[in-house]
């Protein structure tokens, strides 16, 4: 793995550098003070993971360096490092693959490599394998290796929302149904169309390497293997900080069934500022 660490506080780079070694000590890590130094130090070389702090001095920023290298490495996974909350917001608008919060822990660092946006073992589009990223908060996205999944039939992705809403819980016909169609029975014909959208999501994941990732029992139902995923839903309700904060209100909003879990997080969230603005 080949990653730039960019702050222009000296000790936090040699921190992260420390840090970054311990944990891939086969990779190539280099770090700058200033997006002048990051930019001349990565000319012509392929970088995987930039960690980049926010606030520097000088006309460019840590947000405006990350848009600079995400046009020379458009696959190019961005943690956002800094020590103030708000930047979080910001961090997810760049589509950052993480945000760290100062003061960094290897635990953190560690975590962050474990979550990012593209797979560095398997870099080549459509190549089999890695993790499927899939995005909640506001539209429902599904990812691989960077690039949206496609799947056959829109209501196939519905259907896939539905299991990432239950959060791995093995979903009935009943409730598969009621979700995509509140206003049909739960007959021949309906349950045709749910075993068409599963087997359409079985193939269509089998295509890119991950067959087991939709787990299908008889008589039991249908569900998601969450340790498959990386989902902002998922790392939201394993307290991610950066995740906490960037969430603002909006979950698939494209779906009705979703409204019950939308109010569910906001209420976290207001628990969540609350807790924070008594600290």
């Amino acid at each position: 793995m080949y990653t730039l660490t960019v702050d222009d506080r000296e000790l936090t780079v040699k921190l992260l550098l420390s840090i970054l070694r311990k944990l891939d000590p086969k990779g190539t890590h280099i770090g700058a003070t200033s997006p002048e130094e990051a930019l001349r130090q990565i000319k012509d070389r392929q970088v995987d993971v930039a960690f980049l702090d926010v606030e520097m001095p000088g006309e460019v920023n840590g947000l405006d360096l990350g848009r600079r290298l995400r046009q020379i490495y458009p696959r190019l996974n961005i943690v956002i490092i800094t020590g103030h909350k708000e930047y979080a917001i910001e961090a997810f608008e760049l589509d950052a693959s993480g945000y760290l919060l100062k003061p960094i822990t290897e635990g953190a660092v560690e975590h962050q490599l474990s979550v990012l946006r593209f797979e560095q073992e398997n870099k080549e589009e459509g190549k089999p394998g890695g993790k499927v990223r899939i995005r909640c908060f506001g539209t429902f996205e599904v990812f691989h290796n960077g690039v949206p999944v496609d799947f056959s039939y829109s209501k196939s992705k519905e259907l896939l929302a539905c299991l990432v809403d239950r959060h791995g819980a093995m979903c009935s016909n009943d409730t598969m149904i009621g979700c995509l169609w509140p206003d049909e029975p739960a007959n021949q014909q309906t349950k045709a169309r749910i075993r068409k959208y599963v087997k359409d999501l079985r193939d269509t994941f089998a295509s890119v390497g991950i067959e087991d990732i939709i787990r299908h029992k008889d008589r039991v139902g249908v569900g998601i293997d969450i340790s498959k995923v990386d989902c902002d839903y998922y790392r939201f309700l394993e307290g991610d900080p950066g995740v906490t904060h960037a969430f603002n209100g909006k979950y698939m909003i494209q779906y009705s069934f979703a409204e019950e879990t939308r109010a569910e997080l906001n209420r976290h969230k207001q628990d969540f500022n609350e807790e924070s603005s008594i600290e």
